[in-house]
């Protein structure tokens, strides 16, 4: 697993980016937070899909707070990290950080904790498959 800070840092590619688009905006163009979870739940579930080898759910979100808003036209960057593993679940912390349009210079707008569990056809909880 690699440290999330070396993600940001190394300007690896994220797990999802994307365009903050007026339908997403408040009249006064500011992103919704509810959108910018949702992006942050889909950045979250590539890797515990991936992990999980099948289909995974979202349990639990910790600790977000909103540090900067979004604004119609910003490009967000979504990174995902696996952090820690028990018998099904997962938890994967997700950082979200904006860059305007014409810019240069980003800004991490949010994080948080994600916890999905692994689970199976019939939507119950499985075993992780072995890493």
């Amino acid at each position: 697993m690699r440290d999330l800070a070396m993600l940001t840092q190394s300007k690896e590619i994220p797990t999802i980016r994307v365009i903050a688009m007026p339908a997403d905006a408040n009249p006064a163009g500011d992103i919704f937070g509810g959108w910018l979870m949702g992006q942050m739940d889909l950045a979250a579930s590539t890797i515990a899909t991936r992990r999980a080898h099948g289909r995974t759910a979202t349990v639990a979100v910790d600790g977000m707070s909103f540090l900067a808003p979004v604004a119609v036209g910003d490009e967000v960057s979504l990174y995902a990290v696996l952090t820690g593993e028990g018998r099904s679940s997962m938890k994967i912390r997700v950082e979200a950080w904006r860059r305007a349009r014409a810019a240069e210079e980003t800004e991490k707008v949010t994080e948080a904790v994600f916890t999905f569990v692994a689970i199976g056809e019939d939507r119950k909880a499985r075993s992780l498959p072995p890493s």
